[in-house]
Parts: structure tokens; sequence; C-alpha cells
């Protein structure tokens, strides 16, 4: 994978929006970085700490910083576990996680169909357990998991067919770059940013690291053309954490009150994609939409199932969560619609 990274220095400075007001000696005070520039964070984090902050008071207050304020964001966890940060919201797979589940995080080809998926996932088939014991052996508090957003192509050029995508230079996740470079993609890794100008400079060919929400929200709908309808994944997987010496030092309440916040925030996320991607398709003027045939697509589904082989060769837990996804969307087409279609 290509990689560039940069420290943006002197930008660790709390937004204004959410700057906490005149405190009392007494008030806990956390630094919560999240994976998403400032124009992103506004409608994924900064409405749940904004509630948070309100109920909390002059008991605790979350300070926000957004993409590379404070570290770059694969050195998110290395941040947290040694208390340079209080709280992340980020996916595993971004912020490097030294565990056997950070190649599930962000998006894992095919596993989810829709944002639905993912909690479901979680709370009823046993994902937060393993999420749950694989960070606590490192020292660090996994607090939740939600769903994002779908993962589609936005590209300079047209994508019409799997020929389409050999050499293009593509922003996106590991894991996700893993995989599609299977089909000719060349995976670049740029801070956040940087993607808008590296686009525009010719550095990048398009992005696949978001639905066409995030497009228009963030501006990459303003220097790409196209957007392809075919996705490799139906929601992002994204969680939060938090240092566990700093989450055992909370009181009851306030963690109960944090874990709340973080559920309201994947709720929100919830319909404000799920909106958004439709309105957006039909209504967006910014860019035209393009399709791959569903019979050449196959060929991108039956990979997928190959490297879910591949991953769960790799260790026994990967093997767990990788029969889990299985299982899961087995019983999904048995269902049939609308919990799958055709």
């Amino acid at each position: 994978m290509t990689t560039r990274r940069k420290f943006i220095a002197g930008a660790a400075t709390a937004p204004a929006a959410l700057a906490a007001p005149a405190l009392a000696q007494s008030t806990i005070t956390w630094r919560l970085q999240t994976y998403a520039g400032a124009a992103l964070a506004a409608e994924v984090l900064d409405p749940a700490i904004k509630k948070f902050n309100a109920i909390a008071g002059d008991r605790m207050q979350i300070e926000v910083f957004y993409a590379d304020q404070i570290v770059p964001t694969g050195e998110l966890f290395q941040a947290l576990q040694r208390g340079t940060i209080d709280a992340v919201q980020s996916d595993d797979d971004s912020m490097a996680s030294p565990t056997e589940v950070t190649v599930f995080g962000g998006y894992f080809p095919f596993a989810s169909r829709y944002s639905l998926d993912v909690p479901v996932l979680f709370n009823k088939y046993g994902l937060k357990e393993i999420w749950d014991a694989e960070y606590a052996a490192v020292g660090v508090k996994h607090v939740s998991a939600g769903a994002w957003d779908p993962c589609h192509f936005a590209t300079k050029d047209p994508i019409r067919s799997l020929a389409d995508l050999e050499g293009k230079r593509i922003f996106t996740f590991p894991t996700a770059g893993r995989f599609l470079s299977k089909f000719g993609v060349v995976p670049v890794n740029l801070p956040w940013e940087d993607i808008e100008v590296a686009v525009q400079t010719g550095e990048l060919d398009g992005i696949a690291w978001s639905g066409i929400t995030e497009d228009y929200t963030v501006g990459w709908a303003d220097v790409t053309n196209y957007f392809l309808t075919n996705n490799i994944s139906g929601a992002w997987i994204g969680h939060f954490f938090a240092n566990m010496e700093r989450w055992e030092e909370l009181p009851e309440d306030l963690k109960t009150l944090f874990e709340v916040c973080c559920e309201q925030s994947h709720y929100y996320r919830q319909h404000w994609y799920w909106g958004g991607e439709a309105d957006l398709r039909v209504n967006g003027p910014k860019m035209e939409l393009t399709s791959i045939p569903d019979e050449e697509w196959a060929q991108v589904e039956s990979a997928a199932q190959e490297f879910w082989d591949e991953i769960a060769a790799e260790s026994e837990t990967k093997a767990r969560v990788v029969q889990i996804f299985k299982d899961y969307n087995a019983l999904m087409e048995k269902a049939g619609r609308p919990y799958r279609y055709g």
C-alpha cells in the first residue's frame, strides 16, 4: 500500500463549537479524537458529545479533536493506550489496533448489506463480547460499535466494468485496499484532510471510503464526477473506545451516560446516512451514477468469500468472526425480502 503521512502541527485546539464552559476544579475532562474531519464530525460525532456535555455539566466535559489534530489517525490506538487521549471514535483498521479483530473494522467486504446488520451482529450474534475481550487484553475499553455508510467508489473517470478499476489510485481503508488490489486497484493512504486536493492534483483517481452522503458533506463530490452504485460493503463498522484507566475512574452514572450518548450517535447515523444515500442519488446534482452489471459484479462477491477464508485461516479468533458473518448472512438469505434481495 502506498503511504504518506503528515503531522499537523499546532492544530490540537478544541473546536469553538464544543469548547467547554468555565469548569469547576473537580470537573473531569476528557480529550476525544475522531477519525473524521470537521465537516463530517459535525454529523457523526458532535451532536452526541454536545448532549453528553450538556447533561454532565460541571461533573465532566469532553473536548473533541478532529482527524489528525493530536496524532495521525494511524496512531490513535497507541495514543489512547498510553493516555495521550482519553477516548477515540474510529474503526479498528484505520487506527491500527494490535488485535485479532482489527481486519474487520471499517469495510470488511460484503460482511454487511445494510446498516442494521452491524448492531445485530454485535448485540445478537456475539461480536460485542469478542471485541470487548480483545480490547481489554490490550488495556483499552471497547465502549460500543455502530454502523456508518456503505462503501462506494467516487471517481474522476467513469467505472462501468471491472476492467475500469485496473490501475486506479484509490484512497481507501487498509483491509478494503487489500481486497480491492485483487482487481487492480492501487490503494493509497493519505491524511483525511488531504484527499480533496489529492484528487484535484491527480495524485488520486478516486475514493472508496464512503457513500454518497459523505461525498457531498465533505466536498469530495466537488472534485469527482462519477459515483459507482455497486458497493463492497453495506455499512462501515466503527466504534467508540476509551483508555481503560480513565474509564475505570469514572463513576457508574457517567459511564452509563457516555454509553447512552454513543448509542444515540449510532442511531442518528442510521437515519442520516440512510436518507442521505437515497436522496443524493436521486437529487444530487454533482455526480453521475454508473454501475457494473450484476453478472460481472458477482465476480467481486465470489472473491470476497475466498478473502473471508483467507482471513479465517490466520487465527482462531478471526475464524470465529468469519463464521459469525457466514452464519448471519446465510440466515438473512434464507429469510428473504426485505432482509436480502435475490
